[in-house]
């Protein structure tokens, strides 16, 4: 029998937090849901901090997005995250999955189902040879299983699944059953246990968003996840993800503060088409440049370092790392990002500014 290693690349919310997640459960004197874990002031505190309790931020939003999500998580409708990519849409499902449930791995990607039993459920062929049609043969799928043990569902990119599998989807939000046609009249239907409900995201930007039909939209509640807003708050967020997958990694150094300020003013300034003195700058066409991306490019710039550098993390370096992000399939964004160096980074005082507009012949 398989089992899960000591050591893994990525363990879920509920295995890496499991400690914040005892103490919020042990404090916790609010009313809690039928089949929730703890109380909805719990899970935001989970996701949101608590410094009182040793909790730490998990997801930087304005005030109330948390706590919309939460509710409409209580209510009969599933809730809908929008954005752009890479504002951890998924991220927060997984947090409020693992509070709400304790399981964030019961997972559907809307993008790889193409059968309703991929989501529902199939059959266990040796058992249905030799005892046809039972429930003991029967295989659940993700969100049967999410029915059955009153568990949240995440469902990533919803908008992009087929309109028949949609409809399935709305009908178990509609009705809260799922009906089993092979069984007999007697187990034929499965019913939704408390605690069960979907929390589902879709990327705003690829196309199919709103090809959701009026009836399964009108079943969720939509919550738009904007890009981090201010740069000491995305400064602190890439730092903290930085440490914990550069720990993963066995890479032992300490990032430049500097080189990663660097980093993440480019990609703010370049994602929201405005300089930090307010100046307006061409946005790229074919990148995203978000939060996530910047975490992805320092890891790279930290296992560079270790491997390459003698754990010295070096402003010279950083281009080379940041084209991989900035520059993919759209042209015009080369000279877009040139401009940029010239008019902007060119410009600025500092060494450190001048170390990186040296480098502006690779792009």
């Amino acid at each position: 029998m398989n089992k899960r290693p000591e050591v893994v690349q990525r363990a879920p919310a509920e295995v890496r937090f499991a400690g914040q997640l005892e103490v919020l459960r042990d404090a916790d004197s609010h009313p809690v849901p039928p089949g929730w874990r703890m109380s909805p002031v719990a899970v935001e505190k989970f996701i949101t901090g608590d410094a009182a309790l040793g909790i730490e931020k998990k997801f930087v939003a304005d005030p109330g997005v948390v706590r919309r999500i939460v509710i409409s998580l209580c209510t009969n409708r599933g809730s809908f995250l929008v954005g752009e990519p890479g504002t951890a849409k998924s991220w927060v499902s997984e947090l409020i999955a693992a509070a709400v449930s304790g399981d964030s791995t019961l997972i559907i990607q809307g993008t790889s189902v193409t059968e309703v039993s991929q989501l529902l459920y199939g059959w266990d062929q040796a058992r249905l040879a030799s005892s046809g049609f039972t429930r003991e043969a029967l295989v659940p799928g993700p969100l049967l299983r999410g029915m059955r043990d009153g568990k949240l569902v995440r469902f990533e990119e919803l908008s992009r699944c087929p309109q028949g599998l949609q409809d399935a989807i709305l009908s178990v939000l509609s009705e809260r059953i799922v009906s089993v046609p092979e069984l007999g009249d007697d187990d034929s239907i499965f019913y939704a246990a408390p605690g069960f409900n979907i929390i589902a995201t879709s990327n705003s930007v690829d196309e199919g968003v709103n090809r959701m039909s009026v009836a399964l939209r009108r079943r969720l509640s939509f919550e738009t996840i904007q890009p981090i807003r201010h740069l000491q708050d995305e400064m602190q967020v890439v730092m903290h993800e930085l440490a914990s997958l550069n720990q993963l990694s066995g890479i032992t150094l300490q990032p430049d503060a500097d080189v990663i300020e660097v980093l993440v003013t480019i990609f703010h300034e370049l994602r929201s088409g405005q300089s930090m003195d307010g100046r307006s700058i061409h946005r790229l066409a074919g990148a995203a440049l978000s939060t996530a991306e910047a975490i992805n490019v320092a890891h790279a710039l930290s296992i560079y370092a270790f491997y390459y550098n003698d754990g010295v993390m070096k402003v010279d370096d950083l281009v080379h790392f940041i084209i991989g992000s900035a520059l993919k399939d759209k042209p015009d964004d080369r000279r877009r990002l040139k401009y940029y160096f010239e008019t902007e980074i060119g410009q600025r005082p500092g060494d450190i500014w001048r170390a990186l507009y040296r480098q502006r012949q690779l792009l």
